[in-house]
């Protein structure tokens, strides 16, 4: 068995002489939520739209739970649950029945059983039998996500979800996608929003005008503490004197004073040392907390590293 739920190698879409999408690769493992982030016209739904077979491939391969999209296109797709754009359902019928139609246009069966399971996964018992012309913008996207998992895939693609969804919907949403990923349902999901995808993503990649140019663990990005030197606050009973005790021993660097709060920049050992210092010396250390960066700091952080070495 495979350990990707997809791998995409080598993707590349040139239209004319104007290149699109150039030589992204990357893999999707089971059971995770795998972002695809950058500005909007970055090459994120053309990624899509060539995974999911709506667009062609200039080149590059793309597997889907070991089924290679070329060789074998009814294996690899009965693998793929997809939202591309606002998920379309007849309006006048209720959210059943649009389920149902799509049940029997689907190419293998699918039970009622399974019907029903996914109604409740979503979370539409209450609603799935009024009209669809009834629902709020939320509760279209739920039913969307439901037709997008009858057939039981293995990976559910999502192409800039929660637009248009106010923040309990995108809330609702965040947490359906981390209940499916428990379930072992794989998930892509593409979006201009770092502070969702920060809380919604296990591993993200930044495309860049159709290149893709960092990939890591989004809790890798977002916790200091693996880095070599962090922003370190320290809360004492008297700053003016902890100040000196670090400023006299060469301890730590940019270090401030601010009433009773110690700014500085320190790998962990030294915060180790600070902190020790301060107690033999008599002062009460209250509370050390370092500074979290956000996803659009390291966002910004590297697309300018970026720009600024293309300059060079």
């Amino acid at each position: 068995m495979t350990h990707y739920a997809l791998e995409v190698r080598n993707l590349t879409k040139k239209i004319g002489k104007k290149m699109i999408v150039e030589d992204v690769t990357f893999q999707v493992e089971k059971g995770e939520i795998f972002g695809l982030l950058g500005p909007n016209g970055a090459g994120k739904t053309t990624i899509i739209r060539m995974i999911v077979h709506l667009m062609n491939r200039t080149r590059g391969n793309v597997v889907i739970s070991g089924h290679d999209l070329d060789q074998s296109f009814k294996e690899a797709m009965g693998e793929v649950g997809a939202i591309v754009e606002n998920p379309e359902f007849y309006k006048y019928m209720s959210g059943m029945k649009n389920l149902k139609h799509y049940m029997r246009m689907a190419t293998k069966d699918i039970s009622d059983e399974r019907l029903n399971e996914v109604i409740h996964l979503v979370g539409l018992e209450q609603a799935i039998h009024q009209k669809v012309r009834t629902y709020s913008l939320g509760m279209r996207q739920r039913l969307g996500v439901a037709q997008a998992l009858l057939h039981s895939p293995s990976i559910l693609i999502l192409d800039e979800p929660t637009n248009g969804l106010d923040p309990q919907g995108i809330r609702e949403f965040r947490d359906y996608l981390r209940l499916l990923a428990n379930q072992g349902i794989s998930v892509l999901v593409s979006s201009h929003l770092l502070s969702e995808m920060e809380l919604m993503c296990d591993r993200f990649a930044i495309i860049e005008k159709g290149k893709l140019t960092h990939i890591s663990r989004m809790n890798e990005t977002v916790d200091n503490k693996s880095l070599t030197k962090q922003h370190v606050t320290f809360e004492v009973s008297n700053g003016e004197q902890a100040w000196n005790l670090l400023i006299n021993h060469s301890i730590g660097e940019e270090v401030k004073v601010e009433a009773d709060f110690i700014y500085a920049s320190m790998d962990r050992e030294t915060v180790a040392k600070a902190n020790q210092l301060f107690v033999s010396n008599g002062l009460q250390v209250y509370e050390i907390s370092y500074l979290k960066t956000s996803l659009e700091d390291r966002f910004l952080e590297l697309t300018n590293k970026d720009k600024k070495e293309q300059s060079i």
